[in-house]
């Protein structure tokens, strides 16, 4: 019998207060924390987003709850926009969409910051169990980037970037590795397999489920099939975007024994009900000759493009359609 995990890929949008909010703190500018009143303002103002994202999540029943990531207004570059080996400039956009965030440019060793620990230490103390944490995984993050460094070495870097930051987490139950790049920037031969190596050295710095989460569609074949040999708990599915493609992927070249499928759509505020969550789930594993350990059910996105009422009401059918009867395929 499969386990049904409801949770979500994290990244929510501010709160309308936070926007405004911090918005004036920080002159109609996008910027790290800075030091002075200023910068205590700011970091109050972030507490309290995360305890209000935290509270949402464990209201809504999810069985895996996110530190939110409201501070991370360069989307999943944030992890090195903040570095101090890195220069943030132009602002480039977010994949096909209207989203910007600022170009970071390495140009030093990325030693580890515990940036991101430091959030997860803050949220850990909310949360009674269930911690999941939050990255990029390392194609993507190398892809946002910018190398002025490493060389032909970056991708490697970036893994022992982010496997350092791992190792500084608090305790936590999965770890998502977001990789959107996969999809809208696939690798090029040989660089798919150096991919699938870089997540291992992300996955081996964590005892938690680690799940890769492609998003915005289906990976190539040639991609999959490598990723399909990460060491990894559970690859994930974008059953809104592209089901055909994903289907044919795990019917082709199997899956993990666990998976993740983005079962809500992140990017639309149609709101899904609890059995449509659970119909796209029976759909799914009836079309997989594989009875799954585990299945998370997710937004096949991020979540930072919907409305605060929309992101909510999707985090509670997610939520919902796991307390369902099983459904029929």
């Amino acid at each position: 019998m499969t386990e049904l995990v409801a949770t979500t890929p994290g990244l929510f949008p501010l709160p309308d207060w936070a926007k405004e909010e911090l918005s004036d703190l920080k002159g109609h500018q996008k910027s790290d924390l800075v030091s002075g009143d200023e910068g205590a303002a700011i970091a109050d103002a972030y507490d309290q987003v995360r305890t209000e994202l935290v509270e949402t999540q464990t209201d809504a029943g999810l069985d895996r709850v996110t530190e939110g990531q409201g501070r991370w207004d360069d989307m999943l570059a944030h992890p090195l926009a903040v570095h101090d080996a890195v220069e943030t400039r132009g602002i480039v956009r977010y994949y096909d969409n209207n989203n910007f965030y600022r170009e970071p440019v390495v140009t030093g060793d990325l030693t580890p910051s515990g940036d991101v620990a430091a959030e997860l230490d803050a949220a850990a103390a909310l949360v009674d169990g269930g911690l999941q944490t939050t990255l990029p995984g390392p194609y993507t993050l190398s892809d946002l980037a910018t190398d002025e460094h490493y060389g032909d070495e970056f991708l490697e870097a970036v893994a022992e970037f982010l496997a350092a930051e791992v190792d500084a987490f608090p305790d936590h139950e999965t770890l998502f590795l977001l990789e959107p790049s996969l999809v809208e920037t696939a690798p090029a031969n040989g660089v798919d397999e150096r991919a699938s190596a870089a997540l291992d050295t992300v996955a081996a710095a964590t005892d938690a489920e680690v799940v890769v989460q492609p998003v915005y569609g289906a990976v190539e074949e040639k991609t999959y099939a490598h990723l399909m040999d990460a060491d990894v708990d559970a690859i994930g599915f974008d059953l809104v975007a592209d089901h055909e493609q994903n289907v044919y992927n795990a019917q082709e070249y199997g899956t993990t024994d666990s998976v993740s499928l983005g079962v809500v759509d992140g990017q639309n505020t149609l709101v899904e009900s609890p059995e449509t969550v659970r119909e796209r789930f029976a759909w799914f594993d009836g079309q997989i000759a594989a009875e799954f350990d585990t299945a998370y059910l997710t937004a096949n996105t991020e979540l930072f493009y919907l409305p605060v009422n929309k992101a909510t009401a999707k985090v509670e059918a997610l939520a919902a359609a796991t307390e369902l009867e099983e459904v029929e395929a």
